[in-house]
């Protein structure tokens, strides 16, 4: 059974969606951030049940509106937040195996529960690569979002899927639901009162309206007089502590070196709880030891 390459057309499309791999490694000592998805565990999810290898591309959703017509059969997964999906005007579930026929249009709709949605094809999308990935990113990719308008490359087959796929795995929501993130003491904790620590251990923390792709701002101050440091290397999660008390938690597109105290480091895997949440939306901090 052959394969063709296919494309789906963008008919509409929200802010912020992009192209996302597991991102670009062995690249920081030259400024370029990772760029990989800010729910690592969707993505890994989605290709797993679509037997992709652990790296091919996938769509990241932020914002509904997105409208898609696929010019010929495929098969997709989607995984992440719980949103209103519909397929040729019909509604389908918003995660798992979707078959879909030729010339099919999905839509998706109101976010229910969550801010991020992957969609994932059958052997990955197949935009450009650049340093290794295809990630969209400022400044090394060709475009930083999905616009209106785009063909983005599939491919396809004559008949279904020749790999069979298992479309009864359920996704776990309740991650979406949590408040609690567990974090790793940054290498500048120390410099914290006892008075600071307990703030940030016993704490509820709101997410801000400033929230992208590089990093989510929280509301509630911490006062401080520790001033700058030596610019430092810094990572998806690392939580920075500003000279005026303000928490800046870096997300998948964060620079690679900053100025300010690192006091804590987000587990990897409770990462995707923080980027899920929505401005307004409360979390706090469970501190782990390495």
């Amino acid at each position: 059974m052959s394969k063709k390459q296919s494309f789906i057309q963008v008919i509409k499309t929200g802010p912020g969606t992009k192209i996302r791999d597991l991102g670009r490694m062995g690249y920081a000592k030259y400024g370029v951030p990772q760029s990989g998805p800010a729910d690592l565990q969707a993505l890994v999810w989605i290709n797993h049940l679509l037997k992709n290898h652990p790296n091919d591309a996938v769509l990241e959703i932020t914002q509904p509106g997105l409208k898609l017509q696929f010019e010929s059969r495929s098969t997709i997964c989607l995984a992440g937040a719980k949103a209103e999906i519909k397929l040729n005007g019909e509604l389908v579930n918003s995660s798992g195996i979707l078959e879909i026929p030729p010339l099919s249009i999905l839509e998706v709709g109101k976010f229910q529960l969550g801010s991020i949605l992957y969609l994932g094809i059958h052997l990955g999308f197949q935009t450009p690569v650049r340093l290794g990935s295809r990630s969209f990113a400022r400044g090394i990719t060709d475009q930083e979002f999905i616009r209106s308008g785009d063909q983005i490359i599939y491919f396809s087959y004559s008949e279904k899927s020749p790999s069979k796929l298992n479309s009864r795995a359920k996704w776990d929501l309740e991650y979406l639901k949590s408040e609690k993130i567990k974090a790793y003491t940054g290498p500048e904790f120390d410099l914290l009162s006892e008075d600071q620590k307990h703030q940030i251990k016993n704490q509820r923390f709101t997410l801000s309206q400033l929230k992208n792709g590089m990093a989510v701002q929280l509301e509630e101050l911490i006062l401080n007089e520790l001033g700058s440091i030596y610019t430092a290397p810094v990572f998806p999660g690392t939580v920075q502590l500003t000279h005026g008390g303000k928490l800046i938690c870096l997300l998948q597109d964060a620079q690679v070196t900053g100025g300010y105290p690192r006091i804590l480091q987000i587990h990897q895997d409770d990462l995707r709880i923080l980027a899920q949440k929505n401005p307004n939306q409360q979390i706090r901090f469970q501190l782990i030891k390495s």
